[in-house]
């Protein structure tokens, strides 16, 4: 997400949105809109939208590279973030329903780590890495709140709203992936036949648009039965050459989320535990990268991969999404999500000028560097 509007940086825009949505909740009030049914659907759609922005933007030879590592971290390592961050909340506030406020801040934002690529005094390779994590972790994450928002509820003896895979039970949690398996060889089929349709006209006459039409479904198809596992292997291979417009979507997007949280913080902000969520995230980051393994990163890369931590568009929208099961989310996340961008900043910017000091002359080998664009069919 590296556009700008009327040049101001996309966090700058994303608390301006949220402030403009907080003033005009108060003005014109906002009570009653978490639900809504139209609200449940606006948030599947936008959460759709960023899923499969986030898978779709993995560079597939860029992950084979990293394959162990990135395995690790998005299982073992998201796992452990999890639960240290649900950990650390249950400790200070007792209350189970805290564990699916740590999995929803989780993740690091794939778009947020994008925007600062050409910045970093990362090397290639940790940039490629911290992408890799960043577009994987999304949908482990999403996935992960989803099941625990109904294990958390049922220990607190309610029920969850969300039509997600989850449900009651293991029998309806298989019943759920097996939905979202399904939806995603569909896809797969479709796929096969227009590309082969394609190759097999020789003129190459059969254009872009049916592949454009169809993930305008398949998104929309996610939003709506909340089939976010199904999407995000569909995001792997179905990539059509639309240029930039994902990007430009997830952004508005963001902006959109950021508007609608301003509207729910009218409700109240809850800061203390938007603190404690926001450092225990931050703190679960580094923790996992200082002793994950990874050949060939340096100190100074481990470091920063260890700051890495960054909440955005994901975060925001599980935090709307979470909203009328849970009345505490937005008012928990969302500072949380703050505290979170905030620490990295400082700490980034103390880490760049500490190696600039030590080095005398900062090791600009791969700060420019970009990670690859993404693939497209």
């Amino acid at each position: 997400m590296t556009e700008r509007l009327w040049g101001v940086p996309p966090f700058v825009l994303g608390c301006g949105f949220a402030l403009l949505g907080y003033l005009l909740s108060l003005a014109v009030g906002a009570e009653g809109l978490a639900g809504t049914g139209f609200y449940l659907e606006a948030a599947g759609l936008l959460l759709a939208v960023g899923l499969y922005a986030s898978t779709s933007a993995i560079d597939l030879a860029e992950t084979r590279e990293h394959l162990r590592t990135v395995l690790l971290v998005v299982t073992v390592g998201v796992v452990f973030k999890a639960v240290f961050i649900a950990g650390v909340m249950l400790l200070f506030f007792r209350d189970p329903r805290y564990l699916v406020l740590g999995i929803a801040v989780a993740q690091i934002d794939p778009l947020s780590v994008a925007a600062l690529q050409k910045s970093s005094l990362m090397s290639a390779r940790a940039k490629s890495l911290l992408f890799a994590w960043a577009s994987f972790d999304d949908p482990m994450t999403v996935l992960l709140t989803f099941y625990f928002s109904s294990l958390a509820l049922s220990w607190s003896g309610e029920e969850s709203g969300l039509p997600t895979a989850g449900g009651d039970g293991l029998g309806s949690f298989a019943a759920g992936i097996s939905a979202n398996l399904a939806f995603a060889v569909l896809a797969g089929a479709l796929w096969w036949f227009l590309v082969h349709r394609r190759a097999a006209d020789r003129k190459s006459t059969l254009p872009v648009w049916p592949f454009a039409v169809a993930l305008l479904g398949f998104v929309f198809l996610a939003g709506h039965f909340y089939l976010m596992l199904g999407l995000a292997l569909i995001g792997l291979f179905w990539r059509p050459a639309i240029g930039d417009l994902v990007d430009r979507l997830v952004f508005w997007c963001f902006l959109l989320s950021a508007f609608a949280l301003g509207l729910l913080l009218v409700e109240g902000v809850d800061l203390l535990k938007g603190v404690v969520l926001g450092v225990a995230a931050f703190a679960g980051q580094a923790i996992v990268s200082l002793v994950m393994p990874g050949r060939g990163l340096s100190r100074g890369d481990r470091v920063f991969l260890a700051i890495g931590q960054q909440n955005g568009i994901t975060a925001i929208i599980l935090a709307l999404t979470l909203r009328p099961d849970f009345e505490e989310a937005v008012a928990i996340i969302g500072p949380a999500i703050l505290v979170v961008n905030l620490l990295h900043y400082v700490t980034n910017r103390w880490w760049t000028r500490r190696m600039v000091a030590v080095a005398g002359k900062p090791d600009m080998a791969g700060a420019g560097e970009e990670v690859p664009g993404r693939e497209r069919t």
